[in-house]
């Protein structure tokens, strides 16, 4: 149960924020967004506010924000077809039903000759009275067919229909705010638990280990390695690894007072590389200093940005398997042995997931975030957006190519964990 309910946590604050950047810059461009889901597949739980409906979808793979002017969401009115209509105070059609057998109070009917529902927003057609007649329909107006209701979106309010800049804000958006949200979670890390300080302070020494062997004590603070200070553990542990069964010269503080020791780090190998140690363990200390939390989450976020970035690198120059890879299953599994070191490690390991949400987005494959906005400099170097046909051509074999690589990944991953 406690798995299930970190794997929630982690998958719906990561989604959620990814998808609330694409809404929020949607709602900013003016752009009618009809749907706000977490998940895909059949719809567990939904309420509409406004325009949009928001929904908890069944399949834990992702969200979208769905906007006004997908080919999906074009309504045609074609000639002969009769419809039912209701009129505002100012004679504009306010509902237009498409089902015949529906009554409404005050409905009236039309055989529809022509209509225009984006643009220039009118209907003409022959009334009761066999007289051609035309209304204008109103901006908000709601079509209903078959029991579902649907706003209509004037172009105006669509997105194909926004400038260059705002269409690109609003996909970029989405990988932003995973970059802004490790960044918040990093920065609720620096204030609860402080900051890592990563000082040269002995936390242990092991027995009959060269660190035991030249004197070196716990709490011994060490301020310097061959005549050069040092205030990380990461500089004194570097030195340490590069000089196996070489003598080092390390100044330390030991109860106020400054002392010379030299050991020599025993050679020991690891990966096939020769390194030294001379065994000790680090104390974990932490800087409560709050003025330094925010530098500190971007900190983190940068570092851990860098090293998702070369870790990617290594997998398309080569380096590409199945087990670099994990999808859902295998971020559950991994989210469960998480979940068992407390919520500060539960919180770090969710700033990772949303910086890895992020890049990956950003990788320009179609059916990506990285996709469109790829689409879009090619508009930009070429003057115009390429044919509707090719894109969406273009988008079902990426997305196709995708699901595929989804499906591999999750049996890969079940295979791991399960067999």
């Amino acid at each position: 149960m406690q798995s299930a309910i970190a794997f929630i946590f982690v998958f719906g604050l990561i989604v959620f924020f990814h998808e609330l950047g694409h809404f929020i810059f949607a709602k900013r461009s003016g752009i009618m967004v009809r749907e706000f889901a977490i998940g895909f597949g059949p719809k567990l739980l939904g309420f509409k506010k406004g325009e949009t409906i928001y929904t908890i979808r069944l399949l834990p793979m992702g969200g979208y924000v769905r906007m006004a002017g997908d080919d999906l969401d074009q309504i045609e009115l074609q000639p002969g077809y009769r419809i039912g209509f209701t009129l505002n105070d100012r004679d504009e059609i306010d509902r237009l039903v498409m089902n015949q057998n529906k009554q409404l109070p005050d409905m009236l009917f039309l055989e529809v000759e022509k209509a225009e529902l984006q643009k220039e927003l009118w209907v003409e057609g022959y009334d009761e009275d066999e007289q051609l007649v035309r209304y204008n329909v109103a901006r908000d107006c709601i079509v209903e067919e078959n029991g579902q209701e649907t706003q209509i979106a004037p172009y105006d309010r669509t997105f194909n229909a926004k400038s260059l800049g705002k269409r690109t804000m609003t996909i970029f958006a989405g990988p932003l705010f995973n970059f802004i949200l490790a960044i918040i979670i990093f920065v609720i890390i620096g204030f609860v638990q402080g900051i890592p300080t990563n000082e040269p302070l002995i936390a242990k020494v092991v027995d009959d280990s060269p660190a035991a062997t030249a004197g070196l004590q716990q709490d011994d603070l060490i301020t310097s390695v061959n005549g050069k200070e040092v205030e990380k553990y990461d500089q004194l542990s570097t030195v340490i690894q590069q000089n196996p069964g070489k003598a080092i010269e390390l100044w330390i503080e030991r109860d106020g007072k400054a002392e010379k020791v030299t050991v020599t780090p025993k050679e020991v190998t690891v990966n096939k590389e020769k390194i030294g140690q001379i065994g000790i363990q680090y104390a974990n200390t932490y800087d409560k200093n709050p003025l330094k939390a925010i530098p500190y989450g971007f900190e983190q976020t940068w570092m851990w940005l860098v090293q998702i970035v070369k870790i990617l690198v290594v997998l398309i120059t080569g380096g590409f398997t199945l087990d670099a890879l994990s999808g859902p299953v295998g971020i559950y599994e991994a989210t469960s042995e998480v979940a068992k070191y407390g919520f500060i490690t539960l919180l770090s390991w969710s700033a990772a997931l949303s910086i890895n949400l992020g890049i990956m987005n950003l990788l320009p494959f179609p059916a990506l975030d990285g996709g469109r906005l790829a689409l879009f400099f090619y508009e930009l170097v070429r003057g115009k957006p390429l044919d509707k046909n090719k894109e969406g051509v273009i988008t079902f074999i990426g997305f196709a190519c995708l699901m595929v690589l989804m499906v591999a990944v999750t049996w890969n991953d079940i295979q791991r964990f399960f067999f």
